[in-house]
Formats: structure tokens, sequence, C-alpha cells
């Protein structure tokens, strides 16, 4: 049964994502008709407004989107297995947080837009350090200190980028649309380096994805396999906090990804993290690109930050995920 759902879900998955691909290189600001994309991608149309258009601005942001929404339900899928916690993302543990300083802070330091991603990125890895050194030991990571000190750490961020953003009065636009999820600046270098750590990281969860599967029995079954639960989940955690900070560093902050596929995900093919992983990041691509796809097109030409429509799914699925947990602590 699993593995027919799986084929399933790979036929209807890789269907949404030619469709998507498609509509996403039809609309847009300026609309081009299948014929003339058509043309472009079979090398007709050189040198046309068209070619520049699809070649050198959305097919770059296809694979952004692709890439990103990848990057951060890998990410969500571990931090799930390793709070074994439904309600775990990678933001969860305050990179969001960091991300969202560092891009404030650079902005305040007038530093030009391509710096607002280098500070984004060095703030959320501090960040993540930083509550890793305050949660435990390097041989024990309590993931209940890990929330509770990221929930302390990111509120108090948090309060400092809402003070940056106040001095900067009306010039603060620009940060507060980063800070929303924008994938505008997409380019094929762009796209390129970040390929790097998505397959890196890919590599990283695979080779652990058995003892990912353990951490799902409990820190006692994981330790009598030979696992040390502890040091196990600090790794897979700096690893998911790096894969998050690269994908913000260049995205800004795009929530929820990581929260809803990986829980839809596995609720079609199970917790085998050998099929669940590489299929949940696939799905979140596929997720983004649907995201992508809908802030370009749904008030053309004006164009909707896409971490406001990740939250428009995601806030609800987050509700509904709360409840049915405490439906079942209740039972």
């Amino acid at each position: 049964m699993k593995i027919r759902g799986t084929g399933f879900v790979i036929f209807g998955l890789s269907v949404a994502l030619i469709l998507l691909l498609l509509l996403g290189l039809f609309s847009g600001s300026v609309n081009i008709s299948p014929r003339d994309t058509v043309s472009v991608l079979l090398g007709s149309g050189r040198n046309s407004p068209e070619e520049r258009i699809i070649l050198g601005v959305r097919l770059p942001r296809l694979c952004m989107a692709l890439l990103v929404g990848m990057m951060l339900s890998a990410a969500g899928t571990i931090s799930q297995a390793v709070f074994r916690n439904p309600l775990a993302d990678p933001y969860i543990i305050g990179i969001s947080s960091g991300a969202a300083a560092g891009a404030a802070l650079a902005f305040i330091l007038k530093l030009p837009d391509i710096y607002y991603g280098v500070f984004a990125f060095c703030c959320s890895l501090g960040t993540a350090f930083l509550i890793f050194r305050l949660a435990g030991s390097r041989d024990r990571a309590d993931t209940a200190g890990l929330l509770i000190i990221g929930v302390a750490i990111s509120a108090f961020l948090g309060a400092l980028t809402s003070f940056m953003m106040y001095l900067a009065g009306q010039d603060a636009y620009r940060v507060m649309i980063w800070t929303m999820g924008y994938l505008g600046s997409a380019s094929w270098t762009r796209a390129a380096l970040l390929t790097i750590p998505l397959i890196l990281s890919l590599i990283y969860f695979f080779y652990y994805r058995h003892e990912v599967d353990a951490l799902l029995l409990g820190d006692e079954e994981a330790h009598s396999l030979g696992i040390t639960p502890g040091r196990l989940k600090r790794q897979l955690l700096i690893v998911v906090s790096l894969t998050a900070a690269c994908s913000v560093a260049f995205t800004g902050l795009i929530g929820f990804v990581g929260l809803i596929v990986p829980h839809a995900v596995r609720l079609c093919i199970g917790n085998r993290h050998g099929r669940l992983l590489p299929l949940a990041a696939y799905a979140g691509g596929v997720f983004l690109l649907f995201a992508d796809t809908l802030a370009r097109s749904i008030l053309s030409p004006i164009e909707i930050p896409i971490g406001v429509i990740t939250a428009f799914f995601g806030a609800p699925f987050f509700l509904f995920l709360a409840v049915m947990n405490r439906k079942g602590t209740a039972s």
C-alpha cells in the first residue's frame, strides 16, 4: 500500500511540476503566449524581448523556487524527526529572527542590497550556534531546552529588528519586503550557488536516514542500537541551520514550507526517511513553485511577497496540527 502510495505521489508531483513550470513561463507581469515560449525554448527567438524575459528572468526564478523549496522541506523533515513533533520546522530554533536582524543591521549600516543576504546568513548561523551552546553539553542536546532558548532568543532578536526598522523610518520598506520572502532577485548564478548546499545537505541527511528513523523510537531505543542521540541531534540540527540559512540568505524569510510539506508527505508514505526525505524535498520544491506562481499571478502586475502566500496556507495547517495534537494528548 505504501509503495503504491509512493508511486502515486511521485506521479502527481511530476504532473504538477510540469504544469507549474509551463504556467510559470507563460504568466507574469508580461504575458507571453505559449507559442512564443516554445519558440524561445527551442532557440528560435534569439535576442528577442521574450528570450530575455524567459531565459534571463523566469527560468532562473523557477529554478530558485524549486531549490529553496527542496532545502526548506528537507530541513523541516529532519527537524520534525529530531524534535519528534509535527509542529517543528527549520525556523523553530530562531534562524528566521537571526536572519531578519542581520538584514536589518545591513540596512542600518547603509550597505548595498547584496549584503542583506551575507549579514542574514552570518547572523542566523551565529544565532543557531549560540542556542546550541546554551542548550547543553557536547554529548547532550535537550530538545525541550533548545525550543525554550530558541523562543527566548527569537523574541529578543525580533524586538531588536523592530527597533532597527523603527529607526530606519519609511526607508525600512525594502527590509520589510525582504523579511516576507522575495524571489525577484533570482539569477542563474544564485541558483548554481544554492545547488551546492542543497546537494550536500541531502547527501548528509540521507546518509543518516536509518539513525533518524531510530530517533523516532525514542532516545533510549536509539541508544540501545548504538546511537548517541544527543550528539546526533546536535549534528543534524547544525546542518538544518546551515541549510535554512543558505536559503534565507538568497530569498529572505519564507515560512511554513518545512512545516506543511514534510507532514503531508509523511501522512501519504509513512515515516521511513529513505523514502520520506527525497520525496518531501521534491514536494517542497513543487509547493514553493506553486506559491511563487500564485504570488506573481493573483494581482499581476503587482507581485505578492511569497512569504504571504506560504503563510496563507501554513497558518491554518499549523492550527489544525496543534488542535489534533492537543486532542491526541487529551485522549
